[in-house]
């Protein structure tokens, strides 16, 4: 598969990465770990090289199956986790506090290392910026963690253009994990430019719009219970019938060119920057498939215009995030 650069980092990964939450939490009961870890293996055969877990997901269980599934390919992939929660206290809304203080980054980084069997984090995100502490002192714990050799890379995840440059301006700043799809295009017009100056590589999560740009998802669909599209205002029934519109626009093309509309939504965001991966998550080998094969569909500038005149047409009904979630996002 074809390398890109993230940014000026000199961290060079696959174009697509892996996001693993969903092998095990998120997308309702939990699925078989020994399929998981063949979905992960056959990720590594097609080439992926950019794994990415978390110490939230699954209350650590994610970095654990993630950790056992690579340790035969250690030198050969890039693991990225993240801190930045309190999963030993109560609690807030039901979702977990907020704790990017340094004795607990350097606390999740030692236990992050041993259940991810590796000697050093090759990208290490803060999961959510924490208004409670100065991101000049989560930069400069990261950056001693680097000097240490327990870190090879420092990442930020849902930050803005202003946290972004003060964390760069501490410790070099690798990636930037957002949202970013043809339904959420928010980070073009806030951040791009500042990725672009500072030479930081943009890693989008739910690049398929948490499912619902393969079009397997409509007004029929039933999400079972823990699923987090339950609670996601994107989906609720109304907002689901309105914005299959965006499904529609992506036909055209995936008929044209004889790909899936998520080869096409996963080719359109490689089109977009070359120092973008994106880390679309599956549980299922057809799809991991599928998805890989988005990095052998290179449109052209032409068609990518199409598909962004079709999309300025379109709203997106409904926030990304239900309120509990949303009160997460501080830029």
């Amino acid at each position: 598969m074809e390398k890109r650069k993230l940014g000026r980092s000199g961290l060079e990964v696959s174009a697509l990465g892996l996001g693993c939450m969903g092998m095990s939490t998120g997308t309702g009961p939990r699925p078989d770990k020994a399929e998981m870890i063949k979905v992960i293996h056959r990720a590594v055969e097609r080439g992926v090289t950019l794994f990415d877990t978390a110490e939230l997901y699954g209350r650590t269980d994610n970095e654990k199956l993630v950790g056992e599934a690579l340790s035969p390919f250690k030198g050969s992939v890039a693991i990225a986790t993240k801190f930045g929660f309190d999963l030993s206290g109560p609690p807030v809304a039901g979702l977990p506090a907020l704790n990017s203080r340094p004795g607990h980054i350097r606390e999740v980084a030692e236990a992050s290392l041993r259940r991810l069997r590796v000697e050093a984090i090759d990208l290490f995100y803060q999961h959510r910026v924490d208004p409670g502490v100065p991101i000049e002192d989560v930069a400069g714990t990261v950056k001693d963690l680097i000097k240490e050799g327990k870190v090879r890379h420092f990442g930020l995840s849902e930050a803005g253009a202003a946290v972004i440059r003060r964390a760069h301006a501490e410790q070099p700043v690798a990636a930037l994990q957002n949202e970013y799809s043809l339904w959420w295009r928010e980070p073009e017009e806030a951040i791009f430019a500042t990725l672009e100056e500072l030479g930081i590589g943009l890693v989008p999560y739910s690049p398929l719009g948490k499912g619902f740009l393969t079009g397997a998802v409509d007004q029929s669909t039933t999400f079972p219970e823990g699923d987090f599209r339950n609670s996601s205002p994107r989906f609720a029934m109304e907002a689901r019938k309105n914005n299959l519109a965006f499904v529609e626009l992506l036909k055209p093309m995936a008929r044209r060119r004889d790909a899936s509309i998520a080869q096409v939504a996963l080719a359109w965001i490689l089109a977009q920057k070359p120092w973008i991966v994106p880390i679309p998550g599956t549980t299922k080998l057809e799809r991991l498939e599928e998805n890989l094969g988005a990095a052998e569909l290179a449109l052209t500038p032409a068609e990518v215009k199409e598909i962004n005149d079709a999309a300025s047409r379109l709203e997106v009904d409904g926030h990304r995030y239900s309120e509990a979630n949303q009160r997460y996002i501080n830029r």
